[in-house]
Protein backbone atom coordinates (compact mmCIF):
# COMPACT_ATOMS: atom_id res chain seq x y z
CA UNK A 1 0.00 0.00 0.00
CA UNK A 2 1.22 3.48 -0.88
CA UNK A 3 2.36 5.53 2.13
CA UNK A 4 2.46 9.33 1.90
CA UNK A 5 4.02 11.77 4.38
CA UNK A 6 2.04 15.03 4.54
CA UNK A 7 3.38 18.20 6.17
CA UNK A 8 1.61 19.93 9.02
CA UNK A 9 1.18 23.67 8.63
CA UNK A 10 1.01 25.95 5.62
CA UNK A 11 1.42 23.27 2.93
CA UNK A 12 -1.17 20.81 4.27
CA UNK A 13 -4.33 22.12 2.61
CA UNK A 14 -2.78 22.41 -0.85
CA UNK A 15 -1.13 19.01 -0.44
CA UNK A 16 -4.46 17.37 0.39
CA UNK A 17 -6.12 19.10 -2.58
CA UNK A 18 -3.38 17.79 -4.86
CA UNK A 19 -3.87 14.21 -3.74
CA UNK A 20 -7.64 14.59 -4.08
CA UNK A 21 -7.04 15.47 -7.72
CA UNK A 22 -5.34 12.10 -8.24
CA UNK A 23 -7.98 10.11 -6.37
CA UNK A 24 -6.61 9.95 -2.81
CA UNK A 25 -8.53 11.59 0.03
CA UNK A 26 -6.65 12.60 3.18
CA UNK A 27 -9.01 15.47 4.08
CA UNK A 28 -9.67 13.95 7.51
CA UNK A 29 -6.39 15.61 8.55
CA UNK A 30 -8.12 18.99 8.11
CA UNK A 31 -10.79 18.11 10.69
CA UNK A 32 -9.86 20.02 13.86
CA UNK A 33 -11.45 17.32 16.02
CA UNK A 34 -9.35 14.58 14.44
CA UNK A 35 -6.24 13.69 16.44
CA UNK A 36 -5.10 10.79 14.26
CA UNK A 37 -1.62 11.06 12.81
CA UNK A 38 -2.13 8.11 10.44
CA UNK A 39 -5.20 7.55 8.30
CA UNK A 40 -6.15 5.27 5.42
CA UNK A 41 -7.62 6.73 2.26
CA UNK A 42 -11.33 5.76 1.87
CA UNK A 43 -10.45 3.77 -1.27
CA UNK A 44 -8.07 1.68 0.87
CA UNK A 45 -5.31 2.50 -1.61
CA UNK A 46 -2.96 4.62 0.50
CA UNK A 47 -1.99 5.58 4.03
CA UNK A 48 -1.33 9.19 4.99
CA UNK A 49 1.08 10.21 7.75
CA UNK A 50 0.75 13.70 9.26
CA UNK A 51 4.20 14.88 10.36
CA UNK A 52 6.15 18.08 10.98
CA UNK A 53 7.34 19.59 7.72
CA UNK A 54 10.99 19.18 8.74
CA UNK A 55 10.37 15.47 9.39
CA UNK A 56 8.81 14.64 6.02
CA UNK A 57 12.16 13.93 4.29
CA UNK A 58 13.25 11.82 7.26
CA UNK A 59 10.25 9.50 6.93
CA UNK A 60 10.84 9.26 3.18
CA UNK A 61 14.61 8.75 3.43
CA UNK A 62 14.19 5.89 5.89
CA UNK A 63 11.46 4.23 3.83
CA UNK A 64 8.57 4.73 6.24
CA UNK A 65 6.85 6.72 3.48
CA UNK A 66 7.13 6.21 -0.27
CA UNK A 67 6.18 9.79 -1.15
CA UNK A 68 6.21 13.10 0.70
CA UNK A 69 5.55 16.78 0.19
CA UNK A 70 8.00 19.28 1.61
CA UNK A 71 9.28 22.79 0.97
CA UNK A 72 12.44 23.18 -1.10
CA UNK A 73 13.89 25.18 1.80
CA UNK A 74 13.73 22.07 4.00
CA UNK A 75 15.51 20.03 1.33
CA UNK A 76 18.24 22.65 1.08
CA UNK A 77 18.67 22.74 4.84
CA UNK A 78 18.41 19.02 5.62
CA UNK A 79 19.99 17.67 2.39
CA UNK A 80 18.29 14.28 2.82
CA UNK A 81 18.90 11.27 0.59
CA UNK A 82 15.59 11.43 -1.28
CA UNK A 83 14.51 11.82 -4.90
CA UNK A 84 13.28 15.37 -5.61
CA UNK A 85 10.76 14.65 -8.37
CA UNK A 86 8.23 17.42 -8.99
CA UNK A 87 8.02 21.15 -8.33
CA UNK A 88 4.39 21.38 -7.20
CA UNK A 89 4.14 25.14 -7.82
CA UNK A 90 2.47 26.03 -4.52
CA UNK A 91 3.71 27.21 -1.13
CA UNK A 92 5.88 29.91 -2.70
CA UNK A 93 8.25 31.74 -0.37
CA UNK A 94 11.85 32.85 -0.44
CA UNK A 95 14.88 32.52 1.82
CA UNK A 96 16.09 36.04 2.44
CA UNK A 97 18.55 38.14 4.38
CA UNK A 98 16.86 40.94 6.32
CA UNK A 99 18.12 43.80 8.48
CA UNK A 100 16.49 46.63 10.47
CA UNK A 101 15.26 49.53 8.34
CA UNK A 102 17.77 51.74 10.14
CA UNK A 103 20.71 49.45 9.33
CA UNK A 104 23.59 50.93 7.33
CA UNK A 105 24.05 47.53 5.63
CA UNK A 106 22.01 47.57 2.42
CA UNK A 107 23.44 44.36 0.90
CA UNK A 108 24.65 41.12 2.45
CA UNK A 109 28.26 41.51 1.35
CA UNK A 110 28.40 44.83 3.22
CA UNK A 111 27.72 43.22 6.60
CA UNK A 112 30.70 43.45 8.96
CA UNK A 113 33.17 40.52 9.03
CA UNK A 114 32.51 38.31 12.06
CA UNK A 115 29.11 39.95 12.52
CA UNK A 116 26.18 37.91 13.76
CA UNK A 117 23.29 36.51 11.73
CA UNK A 118 20.32 34.78 13.39
CA UNK A 119 18.57 31.96 11.53
CA UNK A 120 16.53 28.79 11.80
CA UNK A 121 18.19 27.63 8.58
CA UNK A 122 21.74 27.43 9.85
CA UNK A 123 23.16 25.36 6.98
CA UNK A 124 21.58 27.55 4.28
CA UNK A 125 22.82 30.70 5.98
CA UNK A 126 26.36 29.35 6.39
CA UNK A 127 26.57 28.20 2.77
CA UNK A 128 25.37 31.59 1.57
CA UNK A 129 27.85 33.64 3.54
CA UNK A 130 30.63 31.19 2.70
CA UNK A 131 29.82 31.83 -0.97
CA UNK A 132 30.31 35.54 -0.29
CA UNK A 133 33.61 34.76 1.42
CA UNK A 134 32.26 36.69 4.40
CA UNK A 135 32.95 35.17 7.82
CA UNK A 136 29.94 35.60 10.12
CA UNK A 137 28.66 33.94 13.27
CA UNK A 138 25.40 32.10 12.62
CA UNK A 139 23.19 32.16 15.72
CA UNK A 140 20.64 29.31 15.65
CA UNK A 141 17.15 30.41 16.71
CA UNK A 142 14.01 28.32 16.42
CA UNK A 143 11.36 30.81 17.45
CA UNK A 144 10.86 34.40 16.36
CA UNK A 145 14.06 35.05 14.42
CA UNK A 146 13.04 38.70 13.95
CA UNK A 147 13.90 39.36 17.58
CA UNK A 148 17.60 38.88 16.82
CA UNK A 149 18.15 42.34 15.29
CA UNK A 150 15.42 43.93 17.43
CA UNK A 151 17.26 43.01 20.62
CA UNK A 152 20.67 43.78 19.14
CA UNK A 153 21.80 40.15 19.28
CA UNK A 154 22.45 40.07 15.53
CA UNK A 155 22.99 42.47 12.66
CA UNK A 156 20.79 40.46 10.31
CA UNK A 157 18.61 37.38 9.92
CA UNK A 158 18.22 34.68 7.29
CA UNK A 159 14.62 33.50 7.21
CA UNK A 160 11.75 32.41 5.01
CA UNK A 161 9.64 35.26 3.68
CA UNK A 162 6.24 34.92 2.08
CA UNK A 163 4.29 38.20 2.07
CA UNK A 164 6.92 40.16 3.98
CA UNK A 165 4.30 41.38 6.47
CA UNK A 166 6.06 39.98 9.54
CA UNK A 167 9.30 41.69 8.56
CA UNK A 168 7.49 44.97 7.96
CA UNK A 169 5.64 44.85 11.27
CA UNK A 170 8.93 44.30 13.08
CA UNK A 171 10.82 47.08 11.29
CA UNK A 172 12.93 44.82 9.07
CA UNK A 173 13.62 44.90 5.33
CA UNK A 174 14.94 42.32 2.87
CA UNK A 175 18.32 43.08 1.36
CA UNK A 176 19.05 39.84 -0.56
CA UNK A 177 17.33 36.61 -1.60
CA UNK A 178 19.23 33.33 -1.26
CA UNK A 179 16.73 31.24 -3.25
CA UNK A 180 13.02 30.77 -3.97
CA UNK A 181 11.16 27.87 -2.41
CA UNK A 182 8.05 25.92 -3.41
CA UNK A 183 6.54 22.62 -2.34
CA UNK A 184 8.23 19.55 -3.82
CA UNK A 185 7.16 15.94 -4.29
CA UNK A 186 9.87 13.64 -2.97
CA UNK A 187 10.21 9.87 -3.02
CA UNK A 188 12.24 7.13 -1.40
CA UNK A 189 14.93 6.54 -4.07
CA UNK A 190 14.95 2.74 -4.04
CA UNK A 191 11.15 2.50 -3.95
CA UNK A 192 10.96 4.87 -6.91
CA UNK A 193 13.61 3.02 -8.93
CA UNK A 194 11.93 -0.35 -8.35
CA UNK A 195 8.45 1.13 -8.92
CA UNK A 196 7.20 -0.25 -5.59
CA UNK A 197 3.39 -0.06 -5.28
CA UNK A 198 3.16 1.50 -8.76
CA UNK A 199 5.02 4.55 -7.50
CA UNK A 200 5.92 5.78 -11.00
CA UNK A 201 2.26 5.85 -11.95
CA UNK A 202 1.36 7.97 -8.91
CA UNK A 203 4.21 10.35 -9.60
CA UNK A 204 3.06 10.80 -13.19
CA UNK A 205 -0.53 11.45 -12.07
CA UNK A 206 0.72 14.10 -9.64
CA UNK A 207 2.91 15.65 -12.31
CA UNK A 208 -0.05 15.90 -14.69
CA UNK A 209 -2.37 17.28 -11.94
CA UNK A 210 0.24 19.93 -11.13
CA UNK A 211 0.52 20.99 -14.77
CA UNK A 212 -3.26 21.19 -15.09
CA UNK A 213 -3.53 23.29 -11.93
CA UNK A 214 -0.86 25.69 -13.18
CA UNK A 215 -2.54 25.96 -16.60
CA UNK A 216 -5.97 26.42 -15.05
CA UNK A 217 -7.48 23.27 -16.54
Amino acid sequence: MLIVALPKGALLSDSINLFKNVGLDFSAFLDKSNRQLQITDPTNTAIGLLVRAQDVPVYVQYGQAHLGIVGYDVLREKQPRVANLVDLKFGYCRMSVAVPKSSPYKRSHLLPPHGRVASKSVKCAKEYFDSLDLPVEIIPLYGSVELGPITGMSEAIVDLVSTGRTLQENGLVEIDVLFDSTARLIAHPLSYRTNLDSLSSWVEKIRIATEEAVNGN
